[in-house]
């Protein structure tokens, strides 16, 4: 589990250099943004998956881009060195995440 939460994290940091709409302030950041990305994709993305299921299936699973990326901009909320400017980076954020 401590392997996975590293190589989220430094999937994070490498994603978060590549976009020039997304910002993290340091390596620690991506840690914590990897931490909180986890329990939320836990506790929250279950419950909206559920909801948006019949969605989901309507648009053959592309709505599941969307929920991933209200999830990354539910996590932007929480924590103040992590910054995604709007919407559009948070899906390619998710995507390359």
């Amino acid at each position: 589990m401590l392997a996975a939460m590293l190589i989220n994290s430094v999937s994070i940091y490498i994603a978060s250099r590549i976009l020039s709409g997304v910002e993290l302030k340091n390596f620690w950041s991506a840690i914590w943004v990897a931490l909180a990305l986890g329990l939320v994709n836990i506790f929250i993305k279950p419950i909206i998956s559920l909801l948006a299921l019949p969605l989901t299936i309507v648009t053959f699973g592309l709505f599941a881009l969307v929920i991933n990326a209200l999830m990354i901009m539910l996590v932007d909320q929480f924590i103040d060195s992590f910054k995604i400017k709007n919407f559009g980076w948070a899906v390619a954020f998710s995507v390359i995440v």
